[in-house]
């Protein structure tokens, strides 16, 4: 049986006249990525021929060898390619704008992407600590997030760092503690997670070796010691156990298996075994056409060795969790020396030594797949791995003292593989928001890992989750409420939130449309635009007005008041009877004095609102007397400029001494930088002149106070003083009448 010693553990960088040969290995590309490997490294060639990694290894010749890794465990063209663009992004000034321009988004993603994942990996070498569980943790994320948006990332990380470690064994230098540590730590666990055996045996002995030199030669003597001995006896044992299965229709391929030193050495320390003392050093694998041959072929090893029953393994019936299948069993032979055999199909056999990689270039296992894992597509391999991932992620949570770094978050699965990372606890609701807040608000139904769940069912790692929706929908309110526990994600819990707010100032701006636009149609001014109605009443947007008129903190009255409607409604207290003019005298008993008509019923105009000694005209209306107006206002010269027949002079009379004086109603307009305590100053200095105040509106908007103030006068002319004092209150800007 062959061993690998320390010199055998090495590879020379791929030779430049091979890349042909690359090319025509690989069965599978797309047709756009015709030639993509011979271009990529053209591509790059000039760019990397004379740089040097930290390693010290030539660049290109780097790039070189990784491709051929990546060849060897059936990694398609498109991923040899990338692992040139990728070192040739660090010499472009815009890797991505570029590499998309010569070769597509694709691959510039798959570079920007795993260029960024080497710095990051980088930094976390050189901030933690060698043996902090949580540089563990921390990285197996950030290569399941890099995972998540290429499924190529961490199979060129792998393939590289392998090769980086190769190249330090072949050159002899030393490695430094900390990317040996992570070496093992890290990228084995995850090769072996991914079940790419080759490289994740060779990760092991390559990063023990640098790590603990001395034990890994001795082991590697004790191995070398009886090799010549031991080779000898398992080619004649291989030889006669495929002859016998062939000699009864068992199409076999037997081979020895070689032994890693880094295995071996766990198994000596984990089960306080001596070297002798161990089973698996003599080791067969038996490859067979189907699993009936499987089982065929052990029947036959049983019958012919004596098995230690306690030392056997059916990985078929139960595979191992990363999709791993094969039978493992343990004899004596007639000296009574242990020999591990192991027996598997082709398809079990491509897929231990290649893992997810076995998917992308291999199809055997057909639309079922096995041990669970489908090979009919690349989201169903995506799948798969990324749930070794999550389950490696848990691994490592559960032996970590830092058991918090990933206690509070979890991962699943869209059903196109894209990873998302939610809050532990949270829900499909969750999720759904988490995807797009419109697949959030259209949420009716979960499925997980393809059963129906009630939508406040926690999620765990790595399931699989799909939302069924509604065409239109919206948020239910019990998703607010704690104890019923749909929503854990505070965001996700903002969004519903947004939604009902919007969705009663929606409610409430059509409210106040629908009052606008009534009043509007009741004043016969229909024709004006809403916009600028608004802007004209101090609102940036007819919307703005809409929602403080639903809300009832604004008064249709004021828009009246803009609006100057020719008749508002009048109240009974509005009218003034005029007494018949039977002589002179009659013009000294107070009220309206209208000219050569007598009888008449007489009101002041609400538009206006004049009082004496205000310059007036007459407007006579149907039904209702004669109008008042002031002889400035604009309503009146639109009506008497529709009907001059209808205009009438009038003039104030001049009361007798009477008891009780007549006082008339003014409208007083302020504006002033809004404060708390402006209303009562307002008022105090109006109380202070005797003015008394029979009506107040206030509207404030972005800081600025707009208030009418209704008075009772007996004479305009003494309403100016009244008005000075107001407008030396502090924060007013101006007081004026209406």
């Amino acid at each position: 049986m062959k061993t690998y010693p320390p010199a055998s553990l090495t590879a020379a960088p791929l030779p430049k006249d091979t890349v042909p040969q690359l090319i025509a290995a690989t069965a599978h590309t797309l047709p756009e990525q015709a030639h993509a490997l011979a271009r990529a490294r053209a591509f790059a060639e000039p760019l990397l021929a004379g740089e040097a990694l930290d390693s010290g290894e030539n660049t290109l010749a780097h790039a070189d060898a990784v491709a051929g890794i990546l060849r060897s465990i059936g990694g398609s063209e498109a991923m040899q390619a990338a692992i040139y663009l990728v070192y040739a992004s660090v010499h472009l000034n815009k890797p991505e704008e570029v590499i998309a321009k010569a070769f597509g988004e694709n691959f510039a993603t798959l570079a920007v992407e795993t260029t960024k994942l080497m710095r990051v990996q980088q930094q976390a070498r050189g901030a933690q600590q060698l043996d902090d569980p949580a540089m563990q943790t921390e990285n197996v994320r950030k290569m399941l997030l890099a995972f998540s948006r290429d499924l190529r990332v961490v199979m060129l990380r792998l393939a590289s760092r392998l090769q980086t470690l190769r190249f330090y064994a072949a050159s002899k230098q030393a490695v430094s503690p900390s990317l040996a540590r992570e070496s093992l730590q890290v990228f084995a666990p995850l090769a072996n997670r991914l079940g790419i055996w080759q490289m994740k045996w060779e990760l092991e002995d390559l990063s023990f070796r640098f790590l603990e030199p001395q034990t890994y030669k001795e082991v590697a003597r004790l191995l070398e010691e009886k090799r010549g001995e031991r080779e000898i006896y398992m080619e004649q044992l291989r030889a006669q156990l495929e002859a016998d299965l062939r000699s009864r229709s068992i199409s076999a391929s037997v081979q020895g298996r070689p032994k890693h030193i880094y295995s071996i050495v766990k198994k000596m320390r984990g089960k306080s075994l001596h070297f002798d003392q161990l089973f698996d050093i003599r080791a067969l694998r038996v490859v067979v056409p189907s699993i009936k041959d499987c089982y065929a072929a052990l029947s036959w090893v049983h019958e012919q060795f004596t098995p230690i029953v306690e030392e056997f393994d059916d990985y078929i019936a139960r595979p191992k969790p990363n999709g791993y299948q094969s039978l493992h069993t343990i004899v004596r032979d007639g000296g009574g020396k242990p020999i591990e055999i192991q027996i598997r199909t082709q398809a079990m056999h491509d897929h231990a030594e290649h893992g997810v990689a076995a998917h992308w270039a291999y199809k055997e296992a057909g639309s079922k797949g096995y041990a669970g894992v489908s090979a009919s597509g690349e989201y169903d391999a995506k799948i798969a791995v990324l749930r070794q991932l999550l389950a490696w992620e848990r691994d490592l949570v559960g032996t970590s003292p830092n058991r918090g770094l990933f206690e509070d978050r979890i991962y699943v699965l869209t059903p196109d593989a894209a990873v998302v990372e939610l809050p532990q606890g949270a829900t499909p609701v969750d999720f759904a928001y988490s995807v797009h807040t419109s697949l959030g608000h259209r949420c009716r139904g979960a499925r997980v890992d393809g059963a129906m769940v009630p939508l406040n069912t926690p999620l765990q790692n790595g399931q699989t989750v799909d939302i069924i929706t509604v065409k239109e929908g919206r948020p239910s309110r019990d998703w607010l409420n704690v104890e019923l526990g749909y929503l854990v994600s505070h965001r996700a819990r903002a969004k519903v939130r947004a939604w009902f707010n919007a969705q009663a100032t929606h409610e409430t701006v059509a409210r106040g449309r629908e009052a606008v636009e009534k009043l509007l149609q009741r004043e016969g001014k229909t024709a004006i635009k809403l916009d600028d109605l608004a802007v004209q009443l101090g609102f940036k947007s007819a919307d703005a007005l809409f929602e403080v008129v639903g809300k009832d903190e604004f008064s249709l009255r004021n828009i009246e008041t803009v609006l100057r409607p020719p008749e508002p409604a009048l109240h009974p207290d509005d009218f003034l009877l005029l007494r018949k003019a039977r002589s002179p005298e009659s013009s000294h008993k107070g009220g309206v004095l209208v000219v050569g008509v007598d009888s008449l019923m007489t009101q002041l105009a609400k538009c206006c609102k004049p009082a004496p000694p205000d310059p007036i005209r007459g407007f006579v209306t149907r039904g209702k007397g004669v109008s008042v107006h002031r002889a400035d206002c604009s309503n009146f010269r639109e009506m008497a400029a529709r009907s001059p027949e209808r205009v009438i002079e009038v003039e104030w009379g001049t009361p007798k001494l009477a008891a009780t004086v007549a006082v008339y109603p003014v409208d007083v307009a302020v504006e002033a930088t809004d404060r708390q305590g402006l209303l009562r100053d307002i008022s105090e200095v109006l109380a202070r002149e005797k003015t008394n105040v029979i009506g107040v509106q206030t509207q404030s908007v972005k800081g600025t106070a707009w208030m009418t103030f209704t008075v009772e006068v007996s004479d305009s002319g003494r309403l100016n003083k009244v008005l000075g004092l107001v407008a030396s209150v502090a924060g007013v800007r101006s007081a004026r009448r209406r």
